[in-house]
């Protein structure tokens, strides 16, 4: 009688490691994902996107304080709601996000700079959308008939939103959160006050016009009211935007710190 013998070990298949980066659109994709997730569990992000805008909107409509000539103060409001959105809250958030630690561990991560600001971007433009819609409907609703061109009131928004993020990124990555919070909410009332947002750059004094028309604050707000106002193609102030922009995400990619 034999002893049967031991099994011998089983031959596994051998492993050959295939490494490949993750094409930048689905990091891009997948960062916006998530960022447009943690926006919309926010309660207060959503109060400044959408309820602050509309009731600002309706106070500005029934209080007959327009600033902007008669009727309903549609650009001016969207101008306030994409500086809020792609700004002010934009720049506040990233910097309590770098503050708890978040980015640091975005950064070990195959996400790069230029990742990171792109999905926020996305993000942003798709609340900032949202928002838009929401206020040219209430617009419509209290008898705004806009003669507008659609297209360039389009290209104006998309510039605007990214030339704030761009800049919101570049100040969030910069300074202590703290800083971010003060900083942040001081621009956007400069802006909105003496940045040719309430006042047309038009309408104020000679030098304080031209330097508001040339801010991305007075840009945007004069480009939406041409392109809403009287369907013209704001081409002075899309370069404006452009240029600020370009110029935005060249700072926020060489200075960006993912570490607190």
């Amino acid at each position: 009688m034999t002893t049967p013998s031991a099994p011998g070990p089983v031959p596994r298949p051998a492993f050959v490691p295939r490494p490949a980066s993750v094409p930048a659109s689905r990091r891009i994709a997948a960062h916006a994902g998530w960022e447009l997730r943690l926006l919309l569990r926010n309660g207060e992000q959503l109060l400044l996107m959408f309820v602050i805008p509309v009731a600002l909107l309706v106070g500005l409509r029934l209080s007959g304080l327009a600033v902007v000539g008669a009727g309903v103060p549609v650009p001016t409001v969207l101008a306030v709601s994409i500086m809020a959105t792609s700004f002010t809250s934009l720049a506040i958030g990233t910097g309590f996000e770098r503050r708890a630690g978040a980015l640091e561990f975005l950064g070990t991560t195959p996400l790069t700079r230029l990742d990171l600001l792109a999905g926020k971007l996305a993000a942003t433009a798709v609340l900032a959308g949202t928002s838009i819609a929401a206020i040219v409907i209430v617009g419509v609703l209290l008898g705004w008939h806009p003669g507008a061109s659609w297209a360039a009131a389009l290209l104006m928004a998309c510039a605007g939103c990214a030339a704030f993020a761009c800049w919101a990124i570049a100040l969030a990555g910069l300074l202590r959160a703290e800083a971010v919070l003060a900083l942040a909410n001081g621009i956007f009332i400069l802006l909105m006050v003496f940045g040719g947002v309430l006042i047309p750059p038009g309408s104020m004094p000679a030098p304080l016009g031209a330097v508001a028309g040339l801010l991305p604050s007075g840009a945007l707000a004069d480009g939406l009211r041409a392109a809403l106002g009287s369907s013209q193609w704001p081409w002075p102030q899309l370069l404006v935007l452009t240029a600020w922009a370009l110029s935005g995400a060249v700072v926020a990619r060489r200075t960006f710190r993912w570490a607190p």
